[in-house]
């Protein structure tokens, strides 16, 4: 009897440790792909060309997608220069940028993929009037101005220079890029410290009438970059596989928003300055809004990384022998729930749009 009596309780310790060992793998699980998982999303205040990410929130869109995804979903308020760091450190799931500043350190290992495109444009060259400067092609041998030497501005540079013939490899530069604060930029160019500079609206655009400056390229406006989206969404590739739902809701809520500044500029440009997301005058920031295009597109932004990493590893800013197409299909994910494009419609509805291409 008291060795059974024994068995018992040796039974009954078992138990109660196997059920608080379900129970605590159960809370981790839940943490992590359960009830308790946040879709984490990094925002910031201040950009104009940030529009779709104020938007989304702004009008519901995330709380929508999320809300029929069955996801929870956080804002977490950052420093965009810092937005690599905090996707490394796992502060933030999702965030949007400028593409062409994210590809050299992808391919040094930051663990990012694509989700869509939201809009072009909005990087311009400039030189001051007298300069004698007349294009790209002048600045061989020149002093060039830029916001950081993984800037998306430096990318596109390169690409339109090593086009003309001019070298920009590390071991072979005709060019000398010399890195300012955005905003100091154009006074580094009036005080004659630069030759020409690189600028990303709305600085470039109140550079340009305050100074009158010489713009000498436009992104928008050159046939090679027109079709090609400057900012982008990203989440990170461990998100991407592992919660495929969450990136989704987050991707589509994002193209609404772009497919709404797209239609409604104006009333895109009042929604941030009502909402202290962007200061600036009202008519400048929507004619700014519209002069780009906000139409979203995930097969834009498959060509747009596709074409930038051809050109980057021809120059030599990417490792050598890297292969295109699985870099490409690595760090551009498409989801099945998720359109190629969205379109607004005047009853506040969308119709998606599919790839022609496929």
């Amino acid at each position: 009897m008291k060795n059974l009596k024994k068995f018992s309780s040796i039974v009954l310790v078992l138990a109660l440790l196997s059920a608080l060992m379900l129970t605590s793998c159960g809370k981790q699980e839940s943490g992590k792909n359960g009830e308790d998982y946040v879709f984490k999303i990094g925002t910031a205040n201040g950009s104009l060309c940030l529009a779709p990410l104020h938007i989304a929130a702004d009008n519901g869109y995330f709380d929508e997608e999320f809300k029929n995804a069955g996801i929870k979903y956080e804002l977490v308020e950052i420093d965009m220069n810092q937005a690599s760091d905090l996707i490394t450190s796992g502060k933030i799931d999702a965030c949007v940028g400028l593409a062409g500043s994210y590809i050299p350190q992808i391919d040094s290992g930051l663990e990012i993929a694509f989700t869509t495109s939201i809009h072009t444009g909005c990087t311009k060259y400039y030189t001051k009037a007298d300069s004698g400067i007349e294009d790209m092609a002048d600045l061989k041998g020149k002093k060039i101005g830029v916001p950081g030497m993984s800037d998306s501005s430096v990318v596109a540079l390169k690409r339109i220079l090593h086009g003309l013939g001019i070298n920009v490899s590390a071991n072979n530069m005709e060019i000398e890029l010399v890195v300012y604060n955005l905003t100091d930029l154009p006074l580094a160019l009036e005080n004659g410290a630069v030759d020409a500079v690189a600028l990303h609206d709305p600085v470039a655009s109140s550079a340009e009438s305050e100074y009158g400056f010489k713009k000498i390229f436009d992104l928008t406006e050159d046939g090679q970059f027109a079709n090609e989206y400057c900012c982008a969404v990203f989440v990170t590739t461990e998100v991407a596989a592992e919660h495929p739902e969450a990136a989704a809701a987050y991707t589509r809520a994002l193209m609404k928003a772009s497919a709404y500044v797209q239609a409604e500029p104006e009333n895109s440009a009042k929604l941030q300055i009502d909402n202290n997301q962007c200061s600036g005058e009202l008519e400048n920031n929507a004619k700014l809004l519209a002069s780009y295009n906000y139409q979203p597109s995930v097969s834009a932004m498959e060509e747009t990384f596709r074409n930038a990493c051809t050109d980057l590893l021809e120059i030599g800013d990417l490792k050598e022998g890297r292969d295109i197409d699985q870099f490409t299909s690595e760090h551009v994910v498409k989801f099945d729930d998720v359109p190629d494009s969205y379109t607004y419609n005047d009853d506040g509805t969308f119709t998606s749009v599919d790839d022609k291409k496929k």
